[in-house]
């Protein structure tokens, strides 16, 4: 199986794709023949979510032996319902809960399975030195990634985010992560100085002649890993899966997914979903108030030269989403030389547009809307009054998404909305919203929202205040080489 770089011809098997997470280019790693190769989606969708997952990923990556046992190692026990992604129906939307893993986060899905794919393609490939993980965070992915690699042989993992970034809760979930192997610092600046610094740093050390000369391979648990990417496929047609369960769709019938959105990575997997023969209908982006996308799909520019807000929904508080990179491949019939184009463009004009050409074909796949503030906290208090289901920010963000959607396209296909993480996660903002009191820190939130709503505190989250926090190291972007250096005992 062949994976190709989205800025040039450079090829890889599927294992070394899983391995180096970026191409040496700075493209990121695609299947140039995702669409032509035939994929009994029908037949998938009979299967157990556990089959499911065998099926979609032994045909996005079926150089990996033993797929089943993969994926049985990967979820066996791991989330608190077999169904891994339960669909909920609150009235007009039905919600894709993708929170039940290890972290109350939807990354759970796709970083519960990475590392069971890094250690099989490891030995695949006769790799003999460590392989180090170098991810960026915006909230959820770093936890998650802890949760999934720590103490898993061969491996050490690296975890930066935004200092001041993320929520009290994300953040102390990952400073007081457990394993010999991982290491966590804070990093001044936002998400995309986090993320350009990391893609900078894969550049800088696989340049650095002393570092090859150590034997550490690097790799990356972001989306802009295949490896992370391929399992999201997964929840999408669980969920069309569940409709049919249910009557409310029969099969080929057109399914709209809502999906809140930051660095590209969770839609995308909704589109290859959809190039796989899941009738997915409109794939709806939406964005909080960094609304980089929703501009870019109104006007065929992807300007990052913009203000960056903190917001209630920090996991989308993105400037750069790095997926959109896989759909301009896509789209545009593997034309690298536009691909790699556009990226230089924006890494140094900080901008580029597409052809109207492109632009049309993206639209008719794809919607856009955003939310601010107040539209946030206005969903999560309407969906608890009305229907008594309690939605976290970045759920509330896609919930409004849909609302707009549906009013302007009156659209009648089935709305599912993708629920990412669970509301514990932000008690603060949870609590406003429904008129909760927000006083005491975030241990004390979570026990006046559960005991105002019922809602039980996932037990993972309501563990933490007991935890010692092991991270406490905060860096410029610019040092980040050289940090990581220092921690593995190697020369610069």
């Amino acid at each position: 199986m062949i994976f190709q770089s989205t800025r040039s011809k450079h090829s890889v098997s599927d294992t070394r794709a899983v391995l180096e997470g970026i191409a040496p280019d700075g493209g990121l790693y695609v299947d140039p023949e995702l669409k032509n190769r035939p994929f009994d989606w029908q037949h998938c969708l009979t299967l157990s979510p556990l089959g499911m997952a065998e099926a979609i990923l032994h045909h996005l990556l079926p150089d990996f032996p033993d797929m089943q046992g993969l994926v049985e190692r990967a979820y066996t026990g791991k989330f608190d319902t077999p169904a891994l992604t339960p669909l909920q129906e609150a009235g007009e939307q039905y919600i894709l809960e993708l929170f039940h893993g290890p972290t109350s986060a939807f990354k759970d899905v796709a970083l519960s399975m990475l590392p069971q794919l890094m250690v099989s393609a490891r030995a695949l490939e006769g790799e003999q030195g460590e392989t180090v993980i170098l991810t960026a965070t915006s909230g959820d992915t770093g936890k998650a990634a802890l949760e999934g690699f720590h103490d898993v042989a061969g491996t050490r993992i690296f975890v930066f985010f935004p200092h001041g970034g993320v929520s009290p809760v994300q953040q102390l979930q990952m400073l007081t992560q457990q394993g010999a192997n991982v290491q966590v610092c804070a990093v001044r600046g936002n998400f995309d100085d986090c993320q350009t610094a990391v893609k900078e740093t894969f550049a800088a050390l696989r340049q650095d002649a002393r570092f090859g000369e150590t034997g550490y391979r690097l790799s990356s648990a972001n989306s802009i890993n295949i490896g992370r990417l391929a399992p999201q496929l997964v929840y999408y047609f669980i969920a069309y899966a569940r409709l049919m369960d249910r009557g409310a769709i029969r099969p080929g019938d057109a399914v709209d997914y809502v999906v809140p959105t930051g660095n590209f990575g969770d839609i995308l997997a909704g589109w290859m979903a959809g190039q796989l023969g899941l009738p997915v209908g409109k794939l709806v982006c939406a964005s909080n108030a960094n609304k980089v996308l929703t501009d870019f799909f109104e006007t065929g520019c992807y300007d990052k030269k913009r203000a960056f807000f903190k917001t209630s929904s920090p996991s989308m508080d993105i400037l750069v989403s790095s997926n959109l990179e896989r759909l301009l491949y896509y789209v545009s019939g593997g034309d690298t030389a536009l691909v790699a184009d556009a990226m230089r463009r924006l890494r140094e004009e900080g901008a580029y547009t597409l052809p109207d050409g492109l632009m049309a074909e993206i639209r008719r796949d794809f919607a856009a809307y955003c939310a601010d503030e107040a539209d946030i906290s206005a969903e999560i208090g309407r969906l608890w009054r009305e229907r008594h289901y309690l939605c976290d920010p970045h759920t509330a963000v896609a919930l409004h998404a849909a609302r707009l959607y549906r009013e302007e396209h009156g659209s009648g296909a089935p709305q599912v909305v993708l629920s990412t993480a669970s509301p514990y996660k932000f008690p603060a903002a949870v609590l406003a919203a429904i008129g909760g009191d927000t006083s005491g820190d975030e241990f004390a939130q979570m026990e006046t929202l559960s005991a105002l709503t019922g809602v039980p505190i996932p037990p993972n989250l309501a563990g933490l205040k007991d935890r010692a926090v092991r991270f406490e190291d905060v860096i410029d972007a610019a040092d980040m080489a050289d940090y990581i250096c220092a921690k593995l005992g190697v020369a610069r």
